[in-house]
C-alpha cells in the first residue's frame, strides 16, 4: 500500500486532482490508516494511470466514467468504447480544423500589417471588424 504522495509521483497526477477524482467518484475512496492517511494499492495506480492517459487524450470525465464502468464487464462488446474514442477523434479533428483556420487568419493579418502606426494598424482593424465583414485594403 502507498500514500497519496507516492501515488501522485507514480502516476503524474497532482494530489489535489486525486482528491477531486475521489470526490466525484472517478476513483474509489481509499482505505485509511488509523491516523487518517489514505492508502492506495496496485489497482488504484492502474485506474489513475488510465484516467490520466485518457485526460491527456482529451476525454471528458463522463466518457472516462463510462469506459471505467465498461471495464467492469470484461466479456461485453467494446463497441461503446470504440464509439467514445471515435467521437473523441472527431472532436480533435474539428479542433484541428478550427486551429488551422485561426492560423490562416492570423497569418493573413500579420502579412497585411505594414508595421506603421497603431492608428492605421491592419491587425487592429481586422480584430475590430464584426465576423464576416471585411474591407480589404
Amino acid at each position: 500500500m502507498i500514500t497519496i504522495g507516492t501515488l501522485s509521483k507514480r502516476t503524474g497526477v497532482n494530489i489535489e486532482t486525486i482528491r477531486y477524482y475521489e470526490r466525484i467518484k472517478l476513483i474509489p475512496v481509499p482505505s485509511r490508516t488509523e491516523s487518517g492517511r489514505r492508502l492506495y494499492g496496485a489497482e488504484d495506480i492502474r485506474r489513475l494511470t488510465f484516467i490520466r492517459h485518457a485526460r491527456d487524450l482529451g476525454f471528458d470525465i463522463a466518457a472516462i466514467k463510462t469506459m471505467l464502468a465498461l471495464q467492469e464487464v470484461p466479456d461485453a462488446s467494446c463497441q461503446q468504447v470504440t464509439q467514445i474514442a471515435t467521437d473523441q477523434l472527431e472532436a480533435v479533428e474539428s479542433r484541428i480544423r478550427r486551429l488551422l483556420g485561426l492560423r490562416t487568419e492570423l497569418t493573413r493579418m500579420i502579412k497585411e500589417c505594414d508595421n506603421g502606426k497603431v492608428a492605421t494598424c491592419r491587425i487592429i482593424e481586422v480584430l475590430a471588424d464584426p465576423p464576416g465583414h471585411s474591407d480589404g485594403p
